[in-house]
């Protein structure tokens, strides 16, 4: 077995100037490449089973010569160059080189140097000696030690230990030239600070020279400013102290102040600081709480900046670089989550960006006598923060202007306006020019509305929606024009269409009166939201909001607004200006369009064609908006609800023709359902998340593309005519796929209200983007920027509090957030997938497609097949993550996470079915994905999994089916006062497909509360209903699995195989249970177990089951059960099914249970065969590979494979995982194409020396096994069987070979070279033929066939991250 891919959580991180970035991903050392565009280059495993916790480089020379000649292109003169690091984790450490093409910095390669250098304690921090030129390292080890090696022969030269021998949390080495000026600062256990000189002294053990008090937790992490002579420790007790030491180190071996002090203590984590870094003036530290603070320690030790980009777990990982010629720096994070983000931040800046939570609010002084009821922002969209107006209007009907420090005002209403008043605003573009004008409405009681524009006050006009109080106005942008909504009384809407001109220096509005709507008739009858949706066919569609909590959906002709519109023109009426009066305000003598108004256009009254009633709760919908094809509302239920537009089914337009107002063919559909945080039930709006990717496009102006451009010059100049056709038909097919394939759902932000804060809430990485203490709800606010739909990271807030406007930015201060430097989440180097353990896997299929290779744009190059595998999994994040793997270069993409899971994620299973079956790999995917966990909750979700051609990557649309969860099930039972409640900490541990019908999907899960629960699912209903649920188990069952048996007539017959704590496994017929369950029925009875094995001593995790048929013995079968248990046990059971014969009656087994009736089915306990120590902890995931192969994993992080058959069970083979704490797996089989085979080739140059060594030790030992079952004796196979035990001793494993020296182990080098020769030897002659040389003596011609088309099988395991193995066909084969 062999790693494709790996997510791990990101423990190191080491910046090379502003050039490269190194990060340490379990054992896996990765490059990333920063100019001129960021992206992974290389990476390589150079720790085995160990991961990396530090990487020191070096010399910085190499860099600098990189970034010199980075400038200079074209110099074909210039070598490539290189430099060392030293790479340490757990108790070994390693010398890599790094290569770097000086012409091309994005060519970067990876060389291991050395042997492993292990240890006999715990490296904390290596350094290399600056003076020396025979590469020694300093180590500083756990037990308050320190090492001298010699990294050419990997022995410890000098160790030296302090007096004070306690355990080291953390320890920093200043060195300098030599052994003798060496400093170590220590954290000990005992959370304190001591520095002691190794070198220094004639005696055994050095004394402690300085020792710093002052945590109340261990010490995590130390970092040193030689500058400023300051020194700074991050603890466990959630502080971060700055201390100042003067200087450390350098020539002599300095000590410092006497009695250092502490300078700073900064609070401001809310959990465990883990990282912290020193710059000049500002202190970097991050923490389990998953954000990077940037403290001013020098002006007052404030929290100028928050950066927070990673989903859950913390950050394991902190990085900041130096400061460039352009005072920039680099700031990168590495995640438990596995995700990398990279912040860009300008020295200069730092004091001026503030926190995410403002406490500071800026009081605009409002002048008015007036109370303050409406405040919007009256800007242009990119307008700055300091340049932007607001707009007040009071309860006297006074509208105010703020500008540039100053309160104007610019119009006062009639006594009709007084006491009452709603309003808003909007920016438009004059149709004679590019000139921006802000339009303002305010409505009142009787049905009036005075549209008047900001700038020019006296250009108002007055609109009549109705004789009643208009509830709300609504601005509605449309091609050319804006459209402004007024809800009167009665359910009416009234519309017009109003375009602004310019005549004469003077503005005119235009106004079109268009047909009104009417709302279906409820309590609260107003609009409270709208967009204008234009579809490509001659029609415009309306979705609206009303205060109900409905969603509707208006339609209208494009060819009967025209007519109207020409029969219209001779009554409407272009209004011309009057003259104010001397005080500024107007005069009633403003022409009126109520009156002069098409009212023909008004008498028109729209009905909606669809409606969802009340599906936002009776608090109303807040907002709604259209972003690429999907539509998004917000209500005050605390819910965003994603949904379409979308034709009617057929039987919809057989009901609709039943009455003659709904003749529409258009309905609305939802599709998903995202909650906030909890306790944010008042939502407002949703912003979008910019994609990433954005930032590539930005970057794509300085990539130099000559070479490419010069390249493909040629075959443009020669195929113009050609390419100008491609294009075109490119285009067209890209249109229809757009208009085939299902819109993508977009990554938004929700922005409401949370308790007394006014909240910008991220539901991917559960985390407050902005929170500004408003005082809650029911206030009238705006946020800035107010005209995009886009949340671009940052944003300031004008609310009203108490008849006063405030404002969490002053307006005369410009925040310094426009650059994206400042963005919230940084740039993602590497996406991280969950924060926390990852519970539960499940594999969807295979997708691809063909397509160029994005990165070179504009050239012909070959066409390529891209295939990735589509995941789900489930983690303690209370999350789903819908993933895309590329096998074969180890990329992973988040499709899309849901968030619908109030607690953790246990299980998850789907029903796959691919659309294009023709394909191979298909092209789409449509699966019904189906997740349960604690609280009892259980989900499904319908997701279609389609591929991009343009992107060369899969999209995915989840659509909500139904939730469901026990305690809503228990409230709706009858006499349920007489029935003792379900538990609410029930939580389902397994779940699995019993049987798929056409209209319902049956599913068996077992519950932590010892029931065995069968649901139906009804994807056209939308509904989840509890079939039956038995206690038999009494315990807590732990896991479930079935399997379909078919007699010789064709019946099939399904059984339930169901484990508890208490180590029995129940069989259960479920054959009569599946063909009359029926959601709409009344519940069966549950039946009753018929059959029962005991396996373990302790509770079984984990079922696998195989079924195949007996040849000697017709009418039955035989079933395999493999399980796996906390006795760390691997037990297989196989059971004789007995199928009756026609017409007759069998007798039930001896273990049936007396009151069940004859289930036409006799169980027999066949064989059973168990490994007692399969694993060293309890095994928790077992899946069949392949008939008679199964793979387990466990906690002890290996991943097994056993050879099942008749005679027992046989151990294939053992791969230590990178995974910690194994909780899933998924398998599946596949094959490898002649382009993947010639890929994985290319990969072979930089293969990893460990997975080498591992792959040989893998295969002999598979292979050794099956001789010495067969009895062979070839002389070829003791030759191969030397080479696995010394290969075998390289294993940390198994066993580890100790040297005479106490202080380090070093691996013989000339067992590695051994065991990579073989593994190279085989590798040369190919999968195949090393197969034949270590199982058989075949030629070679049969391997060579199957060369080209080879079966792998895939491992994937789940755990504290997860990793994808690959498993080639010579390992699978017995």
């Amino acid at each position: 077995m062999e790693t494709a891919a790996l997510v791990a959580p990101v423990t190191a991180l080491e910046f090379l100037q502003d050039a490269f970035l190194l990060t340490g991903e379990g054992p896996l050392l990765k490059a990333y490449s920063l100019q001129p565009r960021r992206k992974a280059c290389t990476s390589l495993s150079v720790l085995q089973h160990f991961r990396i916790h530090g990487i020191r480089p070096r010399n910085q020379e190499a860099v600098a010569a990189w970034s010199s000649a980075a400038g200079a292109h074209g110099k074909n003169e210039l070598e490539p160059n290189f430099y060392d690091l030293a790479v340490f984790g757990g108790k070994v450490v390693r010398l890599v080189r790094l290569h770097v093409n000086l012409q091309d910095g994005d060519y970067l390669q990876l060389e291991i140097l050395g042997a492993l250098m292990e240890l006999q304690d715990w490296a904390l921090d290596v350094r290399w000696l600056s003076g020396d030129k025979n590469s020694l390292l300093c180590v500083a080890v756990a037990h308050n030690s320190v090492l001298l090696l010699d990294v050419v022969t990997g022995n410890s030269l000098v160790q030296r230990s302090c007096l004070e021998g306690c355990l080291l949390y953390s320890a920093l080495l200043l060195v300098h030239d030599s052994w003798a000026d060496t400093m170590l600062v220590g954290g000990t256990v005992f959370n304190q600070l001591i520095l002691w000189k190794p070198g220094g002294g004639n005696e055994n053990k050095a004394p402690v020279e300085r020792r710093l008090k002052g945590h109340s937790g261990v010490i995590f992490s130390i970092s040193y400013l030689q500058e400023k002579g300051l020194l700074a420790s991050a603890s466990d007790d959630r502080s971060v102290r700055v201390w100042g030491v003067g200087v450390l180190g350098g020539p002599g071996g300095k000590c410092g102040d006497l009695n250092p002090a502490c300078l700073r203590v900064l609070y401001g984590h809310q959990a465990r600081v883990f990282s912290v870094c020193l710059s000049p003036g500002k202190v970097f530290s991050a923490g389990e709480d998953g954000a990077c603070l940037v403290w001013d320690w020098a002006g007052g030790g404030k929290v100028v900046r928050t950066l927070k980009g990673h989903r859950a777990g913390g950050v394991r990982a902190l990085a900041v670089s130096e400061v460039t010629g352009d005072e920039d720096r680099w700031v990168a994070t590495g995640g438990a989550d596995g995700g990398v983000r990279l912040w860009r931040v300008k020295e200069s800046e730092e004091r001026k960006i503030e926190e995410a939570v403002t406490e500071k609010l800026t009081d605009l002084r409002f002048p008015g006598q007036s109370m303050p009821k409406v405040v919007c922002i009256a800007g242009e969209e990119n307008v700055c923060w300091s340049q932007s107006k607001f707009v007040v209007c009071t309860d006297q009907g006074i509208v105010y202007q703020y500008s540039s420090g100053q309160w104007e005002k610019i119009w006062q209403g009639s006594s009709e306006f007084q006491s009452y008043c709603v309003m808003e605003t909007i920016s438009i573009s004059t149709s004679e020019s590019t000139a921006t004008v802000h339009l303002c409405a305010v409505g009142n009681l009787s049905g009036s509305i005075h549209v008047l524009p900001i700038s020019h006050p006296q250009c108002g006009i007055h609109l009549t929606g109705g004789s009643g109080k208009i509830h709300s106005l609504i601005w509605q942008k449309r091609e050319e024009s804006v459209c402004l909504l007024a809800s009167g009384a009665d359910g009416f809407v009234y519309r017009w269409c109003i375009e602004v001109k310019l005549k004469e220096n003077s503005l005119v509005l235009d106004v079109k009166p268009l047909p009104s709507f009417l709302l279906p008739p409820c309590a609260k009858r107003w609009l409270t939201a709208a967009v204008c949706l234009h579809p490509r066919s001659q029609e415009v569609l309306w979705v609206c909001g009303d205060r109900r909590g409905s969603l509707l959906l208006f339609q209208e002709g494009r060819k009967l607004l025209q007519k109207k519109g020409d029969d219209a023109e001779p009554d409407d009426v272009l209004l011309t200006d009057t003259k104010d009066q001397a005080n500024g305000s107007d005069v009633d003598q403003v022409n009126t369009v109520g009156q002069r108004e098409n009212k023909h256009a008004h008498n028109i009254k729209l009905e909606p064609v669809s409606c969802l009633f009340g599906v936002h709760g009776k608090q109303g919908v807040t907002s709604i908006c259209e972003y690429q094809g999907l539509l998004y509302s917000t209500g005050r239920d605390g819910c965003v609800r994603v949904f379409r537009v979308q034709p009617t089914p057929l039987g919809g337009l057989e009901e609709n023709r039943k009455t003659e107002k709904n003749k529409g063919q258009l309905q609305l559909e939802v599709l998903r359902v995202q909650r906030a945080c909890k306790g944010m039930e008042w939502l407002e709006r949703i912003l979008i998340l910019q994609p990433e990717t954005s930032e590539k496009e930005e970057d794509d102006g300085f990539k130099d593309k000559s070479e490419y451009h010069c390249k493909a010059k040629p075959n443009i100049t020669e195929k113009q005519e050609d390419v100008k056709e491609e294009i075109e038909e490119e285009n067209i097919r890209r249109e229809e796929e757009k208009l085939k394939n299902k819109a993508k759902e977009a990554r938004f932000v929700i922005v409401g209200f949370h308790a007394v804060h006014f909240v910008v809430w991220d539901p991917v990485r559960q985390e407050r983007l902005l929170a500004v203490p408003c005082g809650g709800g029911h206030r009238s606010w705006g946020l800035w920027p107010s005209h995009k739909l886009v949340w671009p990271g940052y944003g300031a807030l004008v609310f009203i509090k108490q008849g006063t406007v405030l404002t969490s930015q002053p307006p005369g201060e410009e925040p310094n957030w426009t650059g994206k430097a400042g963005m919230t989440g940084g740039w993602g180097l590497r996406e991280g997938i969950h924060g926390r353990g990852i519970g539960c896997v499940c594999r969807l299929g295979s997708i691809g497609g063909a397509g160029n290779d994005p990165e070179i744009e504009g050239i012909e190059v070959e066409r390529k097949k891209w295939h990735w595998e589509i995941v789900v999994t489930g983690g303690e994040d209370t999350s789903l993550s819908i993933l895309a793997i590329h096998p074969n270069s180890g990329s992973i993409k988040v499709l899309s996470v849901i968030t619908d899971h109030i607690s953790s994620v246990r299980t998850v299973t789907a029903v796959t079915s691919p659309e294009g079956r023709s394909e191979n790999p298909p092209q789409s995917i449509s699966a019904l994905l189906m997740s349960a966990g604690g609280r009892a909750q259980m989900q499904c979700y319908r997701l279609l999994i389609s591929w991009d051609r343009q992107s060369l990557v899969p999209l995915c649309q989840v659509i909500q089916v139904a939730s469901h969860r026990l305690d809503d099930q228990w409230e709706r039972r009858r006499n349920r006062h007489k029935m003792v409640k379900m538990d609410p900490e029930t939580r389902y541990m397994s779940v699995v497909v019993v049987d798929e019908k056409m209209d319902c999907i049956l599913l068996a899960l077992g519950c932590s509360d010892g029931a065995v629960r069968l649901f139906s699912i009804s994807e056209v209903k939308h509904q989840i209903a509890l079939l039956w649920e038995s206690f038999y188990h009494q315990r807590c069952v732990l896991s479930v699995a079935t399997c379909s048996l078919k007699d010789g007539r064709g019946n099939r017959h399904k059984l339930l195989f169901s484990a508890a704590t208490d180590g029995k496994i129940a069989v259960w017929n479920l054959t009569e249970a599946s063909s009359s369950a029926d959601a709409s029925s009344e519940a069966p009875a549950p039946p009753i177990p018929c059959f029962s094995i005991a396996a373990h001593q302790s509770g079984v995790n984990s079922l696998a089951v195989w079924t195949e048929k007996l040849e000697q013995q017709e009418g039955s079968c035989l079933v395999t059960v493999a399980s796996g248990g906390d006795d760390g046990q691997l037990t297989v059971s196989m059971i004789s099914v007995q199928f009756p014969e026609e017409g007759k009656i069998s007798e039930p087994p001896v273990s049936l249970n007396p009151q069940q009736p004859s289930n036409q089915l006799e169980l027999h306990l066949h064989t059973q065969s168990c490994i007692s120590l399969a694993h060293a902890a309890p095994l928790t995931a077992l899946k069949f590979l392949s008939p008679g192969l199964v793979v387990s994993t466990s906690s002890d992080q290996r991943v097994c494979l056993w050879r099942v058959c008749s005679a027992g069970v046989s151990h294939k083979g053992t791969l230590c995982s990178h995974v910690a704490d194994a909780a899933g797996l998924a398998v599946w089989e596949g094959r490898i194409t002649e382009e993947e085979d010639g890929d994985e080739k290319g990969k072979a140059r930089s293969k990893r020396v460990e997975s080498k060594q591992e792959n040989a030790v893998w295969r002999v030992k598979e292979s050794l096994a099956e001789i010495e079952k067969d009895g062979e004796t070839d002389r070829k196979f003791h030759k191969d069987k030397e080479i696995v035990d010394e290969a075998k001793s390289e294993e940390p494993v198994e066993a580890v070979s100790e040297t005479g020296n106490p202080a380090c182990k070093t691996s013989n080098e000339i067992e590695h070279e051994r065991a990579g020769e073989y593994r190279n030897r085989a590798e040369t002659d190919g999968v195949c033929k090393t197969e034949m040389e270590l199982n058989t003596g075949k030629g070679l011609k049969v391997c060579q066939s199957r060369k080209k088309r080879e079966k792998t099988g895939w491992v994937l395991v789940c755990g504290q991250g997860f990793q994808l193995l690959r498993v080639r066909n010579g390992e699978e084969k017995s």
